[in-house]
């Protein structure tokens, strides 16, 4: 297999035209569900489609996210509303906390949502996420905390608030009794958080269950190790040129 061409660090200035941001969102519905971090149909992945008013892709409600294809996302208003045709239901009460992020940030073009059996187990745990190794470093100081409050519907609608106050400006929030959250200026960087905080969940539950005394590096450590890692709107531009150079390759039809 020949080499591809080497890959060109994107402008951050470019605004993303709705195919693109079709596409983009298609793959990581195809990338979540390739490495196992769904729950059936449900959860969300969405993302803010630029231009006027408040508009959002999200997945049609009842495909498996290895169905989801670029022309299958659906568009909704801030109240997760269809706002084109659609053949497929969507899940307004399923879109609350992502109505509530895209609204409450700026910056937070793209939501996305799991509930994995690591990130779910981590959210049980009063202590959090632990900077256990070099990638969970990381996150320290950057994984915000939300206390449960039920399932989120419209009937509880100031808990947008508190979500929105929880979450501040970081770009990863653990729900408790509930799931993950990341948001990114891109695609490519809310899919590079989710990647590398379902890895470390996975990761401290993997020590856990060892039995063995923890070890937690000196906070000076920390702090060096997390200031160490790059961050900025081109976050996880690279490996997500990879990941989308593979699904051309495995599952091309994310593209129609």
């Amino acid at each position: 297999m020949p080499l591809p061409p080497p890959p060109v660090r994107p402008d951050p200035n470019h605004v993303p035209t709705e195919r693109e941001l079709r596409e983009d969102l298609a793959a990581a519905y195809r990338l979540v569900a390739l490495y196992g971090m769904t729950d059936l149909v449900f959860t969300h992945l969405s993302v803010r489609i630029p231009g006027e008013g408040h508009r959002f892709l999200v997945n049609p409600y009842g495909l498996l996210f290895e169905e989801i294809t670029a022309s299958s996302l659906v568009v909704v208003d801030a109240e997760g509303e269809p706002a084109q045709p659609t053949a497929w239901p969507v899940n307004p009460a399923g879109f609350v906390i992502h109505s509530a992020v895209h609204l409450g940030r700026a910056d937070a073009q793209c939501v996305m949502h799991t509930h994995t059996v690591a990130g779910m187990a981590v959210a049980a745990q009063q202590g959090g996420l632990l900077p256990l190794n070099q990638l969970m470093m990381e996150f320290d100081g950057r994984v915000a905390l939300h206390d449960y409050e039920g399932v989120a519907d419209d009937d509880n609608l100031s808990e947008r608030e508190r979500l929105v106050r929880d979450l501040g400006d970081r770009p990863c929030m653990i729900l408790r009794h509930h799931g993950l959250l990341t948001v990114g200026h891109t695609v490519a960087e809310a899919f590079y958080w989710m990647w590398y905080l379902e890895q470390s969940c996975r990761i401290q539950l993997a020590v856990q269950s060892a039995g063995a005394p923890v070890a937690i590096p000196p906070q000076p450590v920390v702090d060096r190790a997390r200031s160490q890692f790059g961050t900025g709107p081109t976050k996880g531009w690279l490996p997500w040129q990879a990941l989308k150079r593979k699904l051309d390759r495995e599952q091309p039809d994310y593209r129609e």
